[in-house]
């Protein structure tokens, strides 16, 4: 007798037959499913997939003219298969992993390293980042890592003196990744500070000489001269002092940020922007922003920095030479305390707030850390016009601006409506002889700093807004000015009629006539009276 093996259709499983005469049907079967198999398209579908999806298709809605609608079905299949094809696979894992390929490739170099090539100014972040995590605070041991080579990557390509992790900027469409790298300002040139001057002068030339050359009879110029601009401090000074590279990612190209004017300082105090991670973006604002998203992530750096980084009390100190005058407002320079053993943790987490200093300048309301007298150079100026004098006295009445000195205890802060600056906490009050000590930042949400013993280290991770207590409210533009100001000498007065016209026309013709008719004109005047 004939065995028959019959399975399901869907595929998996197959259908054997065996006739008594042998095995002849099983390798006819056999075969002719190997050569259905085999039979592949473009898209690498072959004809049995294909024909157990129509299959498997009537025989599960069973429809009544299936040898009618069994072209349709097929089609239906195939386009089904091609929109499947049509979609991309978006793997972002294998797109990760080759943007950050170059972290974790290995340098040619494999000569033998000896004491002095093992002197980097490549800072040990794993390190800071385990107190940090105590705190609560952090981006991750995979993040941070990555950060790590990444900051290696940067100190192989230059010399610096110092490199420090700022922290992280978080945008709408990319992150910013800052580094904070300090070097002697000699090995550093404003080769895209200087462009850009040049480039803006330039424009300003030529589109003088444009209208000079359209116009025949040019219109009158202005007289009028705006106040002295406020001059930038140099690389290596105040808000200046460090460099600040950028990239969106761990592994991308590191970006120098240009050097910060302080009208762009006082411009960004009054308004509020979200990052989206484009360097270039322009920024739209009422007041008018002087400069690109570059231009204010820059000031903020600066802002933030100068107002959020603290270090333990002792940790700096004055240099003994140094002599404080009141011209330069105070002592500026300071260098690290040798016989500093670490602050106890009692004072570090002490309400007063006085175990934490600031060791940044403080920038002046003018967008320095040195006040800049308006006077110099009107004072150097040997002759002065008249407009000059004028202006030389409104800006005598200016008061210089003046900041809390270096090394001041956080304590002495303003408060946020009743509210202190800064929060100090232990990490763990568990075991307190392990604990660390750190500062949370109630003015700009997202900077803190840590301490134990020798170790402290600042960091911000946030949007780069400073707190409001109110919300914020975009200030209206201007009312635009009236064109005529409202004196005595300028009132508007009727136009003449015919009959003035006429007589003024015929007095400038006979002036002796218009003489005699305005003597008469008086004589009966006064027969009148």
């Amino acid at each position: 007798m004939s065995a028959t093996h019959y399975q399901n259709y869907n595929g998996d499983q197959r259908q054997h037959i065996r006739s008594p005469e042998g095995g002849d049907m099983e390798k006819h079967f056999n075969d002719a499913k190997s050569y259905i198999l085999s039979t592949t398209g473009k898209d690498g579908v072959n004809l049995y997939e294909h024909l157990v999806k129509c299959v498997s298709r009537l025989l599960t809605e069973q429809p009544r003219d299936a040898v009618t609608i069994f072209e349709d079905i097929s089609k239906s299949a195939r386009s089904q298969q091609d929109k499947v094809q049509e979609q991309p696979t978006e793997d972002t894992e294998r797109i990760l992993a080759e943007e950050q390929k170059p972290l974790f490739e290995k340098s040619d170099n494999t000569e033998e390293l000896d004491d002095e090539a093992l002197q980097t100014p490549l800072p040990h972040i794993l390190e800071q980042a385990y107190y940090f995590e105590q705190a609560g605070i952090g981006l991750g041991r995979d993040e941070t890592y990555r950060i790590w080579l990444a900051l290696k990557q940067l100190v192989d390509k230059g010399q610096y003196e110092k490199v420090h992790f700022w922290g992280k900027i978080l945008g709408t469409e990319k992150n910013y990744y800052i580094a904070e790298v300090e070097q002697n300002a000699e090995d550093e040139t404003d080769e895209d500070e200087g462009n850009e001057e040049a480039n803006e002068n330039e424009d300003a030339k030529d589109v003088d000489d444009e209208e000079a050359e359209g116009e025949e009879d040019p219109l009158p110029k202005s007289t009028y001269k705006s106040p002295p601009t406020v001059p930038k401090e140099d690389r290596g000074t105040g808000v200046n002092k460090y460099t600040y590279y950028v990239c969106n990612y761990p592994g991308a190209q590191w970006i120098k940020l240009p050097l910060v004017t302080p009208t762009q300082i006082a411009q960004a105090r009054l308004i509020k922007v979200f990052f989206t991670g484009d360097l270039n973006r322009e920024i739209k604002s009422n007041p008018t922003y002087p400069g690109t998203e570059k231009n204010y992530l820059r000031a903020q750096i600066a802002r933030i920095s100068a107002t959020t980084h603290v270090s333990p009390n002792g940790k700096f100190k004055f240099s003994d030479e140094e002599e404080e005058t009141e011209e330069e407002g105070g002592k500026q320079n300071y260098q690290e305390n040798e016989d500093f053993t670490g602050a106890p943790l009692s004072e570090l987490i002490d309400e007063e707030l006085n175990g934490w200093v600031h060791h940044v300048l403080h920038i002046l309301p003018q967008g320095r850390t040195k006040w800049w007298n308006p006077n110099e150079n009107l004072e150097k100026e040997e002759e002065e016009g008249d407009e000059e004098e004028e202006m030389k006295a409104e800006t005598q009445g200016v008061q210089p601006e003046q900041g809390p000195p270096l090394l001041t205890p956080i304590g002495a802060d303003a408060e946020i409506q009743h509210t202190k600056a800064w929060t100090a906490k232990i990490s763990s009050n568990l075991i307190p002889q392990y604990a660390c000590a750190f500062v949370r930042s109630n003015l700009w949400p997202g900077a803190y700093s840590f301490a134990r013993g020798m170790i402290w280290e600042n960091i911000y991770i946030g949007y780069g807004h400073k707190y409001t207590p109110a919300n914020y409210k975009t200030e209206f533009p201007p009312l635009p000015a009236n064109e005529y100001t409202d004196l005595p000498d300028i009132n508007e007065i009727d136009d003449p009629s015919p009959e003035d016209e006429t007589k003024a026309r015929a007095a400038e013709e006979h002036p002796e006539e218009g003489e005699e008719e305005h003597e008469e004109e008086a004589e009966n005047e006064e027969d009148d009276d």
